[in-house]
């Protein structure tokens, strides 16, 4: 009994096989009485292509100023909002300055007394000056008198000392004018001083540009140092790059490069304006700085690649309508004879509308390019 169920499942499967080798048969039979389809053709090409190196990196202004005080102060008004758009010297953030007007007040009172006491000193020091004048006078009559025996001794000493006196008094007053004058100067420095102090009460803009943060409101009692707002330069923005050490040998300053920001979908030609010679440890990577041409809508932060060319390399390539994805599978066409044929193949980068082809196609061959809906392998085809 066993051997008569496996004769009829060896005589089934004979049948089964001849039955599809007969279907098989008159598929092709009917393939090669079908009307032949119109197709167009390409050759795979073998072109030199430019090779080049990607490196993806964030945009950042080239001139960021951080905003912050020289004072311990109380915030009074804050001029800004993010996205504002400011002028250099505009007063942005102001502080309670009532104890720097105070100081000032205080300083200029000092001047004001000081001044005032230059009258009296300048009096002082002219009637000391006609006293001596008088003494040195007198003094000079006595002298010719002693020399002729004219008067005691006690008298030309007598006027001998009074000149010495009108002498030490003038002195004085000229050293009290000139501890005035003194005295002035520095008074004069201390409100100029007391002048620049007030002045940082009132926060200014160190140039034209961008609000990008804010981090102060009225009421807030600042510190110095603490950050109350950034500014950057508006049209002065460069791609930070992070580029692999293995490169480092191929990039240069002032080297050009092709700048494509996905927010923009544009490229933008560049140049490299820094490379920092450090290595990162962790991702082996060097930052390779890129200015980028002004332009309205580049903004910090904005997520870009750098393209950078390295020279050429010879390629077979074929039009990016010849090729069919299945998932992992990529196939294209061929023309062989009058016949259509599927070929399996490996394909690399893209550039434009070519496709880098890597394995499966030789040059020269034929390639159905669009491919149309109906053509199935095996299928007789017409080149056009």
């Amino acid at each position: 009994m066993k051997y008569e169920w496996i004769l009829a499942i060896t005589a089934g499967a004979m049948l089964s096989a001849c039955g599809g080798e007969q279907k098989q048969a008159k598929v092709a039979a009917a393939a090669a009485d079908a009307a032949p389809v119109a197709v167009t053709a390409s050759p795979v090409a073998a072109e030199q292509w430019a090779e080049s190196y990607e490196a993806t990196g964030t945009v950042r202004a080239r001139t960021p100023a951080v905003i912050s005080s020289k004072l311990m102060a109380y915030v009074q008004q804050v001029s800004l909002q993010l996205g504002d758009r400011v002028r250099e010297g505009q007063v942005i953030v102001t502080l309670d300055a009532r104890d720097l007007d105070a100081a000032v007040q205080r300083a200029e009172a000092g001047r004001n007394e000081v001044r005032s006491a230059i009258p009296e000193a300048e009096q002082a020091m002219a009637g000391a000056k006609a006293s001596l004048d008088l003494a040195q006078t007198t003094n000079r009559r006595i002298e010719d008198l002693a020399a002729k025996k004219s008067v005691s001794q006690q008298e030309s000493d007598e006027a001998s000392a009074r000149l010495k006196s009108a002498q030490a008094n003038y002195e004085m007053a000229r050293a009290r004018r000139q501890q005035l004058d003194s005295k002035l100067a520095q008074v004069e420095q201390e409100i100029r001083s007391a002048n620049i102090t007030r002045e940082y009460a009132r926060i200014t803009a160190p140039f034209s540009g961008l609000v990008t943060t804010r981090s102060v409101e009225p009421g807030n009692l600042v510190v110095p140092g603490a950050p109350l707002a950034t500014i950057e330069r508006e049209g002065a923005y460069r791609l930070e790059a992070a580029v692999d050490e293995s490169r480092m040998p191929s990039v240069k300053p002032g080297q050009a490069v092709e700048v494509q920001l996905d927010s923009l979908e544009r490229r933008i030609p560049a140049r490299v304006s820094e490379v920092v010679p450090a290595v990162d440890a962790a991702s082996r990577t060097y930052t390779v700085k890129i200015d980028l041409p002004p332009a309205a809508e580049v903004r910090s932060g904005m997520f870009g690649r750098a393209v950078f060319a390295l020279g050429g390399r010879k390629v077979e390539s074929i039009p990016a309508t010849a090729l069919k994805e299945r998932g992992q599978l990529q196939s294209v066409m061929v023309v062989e004879g009058s016949s259509a044929r599927v070929r399996l193949v490996t394909t690399g980068k893209r550039s434009g509308n070519r496709i880098e082809v890597l394995s499966g196609l030789s040059a020269g061959e034929m390639v159905i390019a669009p491919v149309p809906a109906a053509l199935t392998d095996g299928a007789r085809v017409e080149v056009r």
